[in-house]
């Protein structure tokens, strides 16, 4: 079986212009107190894209005007048979007000001052592929999903640079 065929179907877009990238600190439920893009699961009956497109909207009020699909990862568990299967979309115009929600409150950061020691681990990996107008796939399998009490640690990955996805 393949992995699209057990794995979760998530999305995540990054906000991106040339010097700045738009984080949100995760305010409750998985990821609070960590800087992330604004993504969440793909309901029934929606396609990925609108999945993106209706999580940035709820999480930050903005809506993309130029999205692309900049990268597929896969994350898996030792400790757990639950996989992972996150669509990452790269935004670099939107309309609305980048607007605090209960869930997220969104910051832009310089390039050059991403909180990594606040965001998950495998971000430092694959963001700055996303920051080069990269297209990108990758797997990374981590000792346990993150808490609280347990950061996740990466036990192995693999990332590469594709020219389309």
């Amino acid at each position: 079986m393949s992995t699209k065929d057990t794995a979760k179907r998530m999305t995540l877009v990054m906000v991106s212009e040339p010097e700045r990238i738009l984080l949100a600190m995760k305010k409750r439920g998985f990821g609070e107190g960590r800087w992330n893009g604004f993504g969440g699961k793909v309901h029934d009956g929606e396609t990925i894209e609108e999945a993106a497109v209706r999580e940035m909207e709820e999480e930050g009020g903005i809506v993309p005007i130029s999205m692309v699909k900049a990268g597929l990862l896969t994350f898996a568990f030792q400790s757990q048979p639950l996989k992972l299967e996150v669509h990452i979309f790269k935004v670099t115009s939107f309309s609305g007000a980048v607007t605090e929600t209960e869930e997220m409150r969104p910051q832009w950061f310089p390039w050059e001052r991403v909180p990594y020691e606040q965001m998950w681990s495998d971000d430092r990996y694959w963001l700055p592929l996303l920051q080069d107008n990269q297209c990108f796939v990758g797997h990374f399998l981590f000792d346990a999903p993150a808490t609280s009490e347990h950061e996740g640690k990466i036990v192995t990955h693999t990332l590469a640079i594709v020219d389309a996805l």
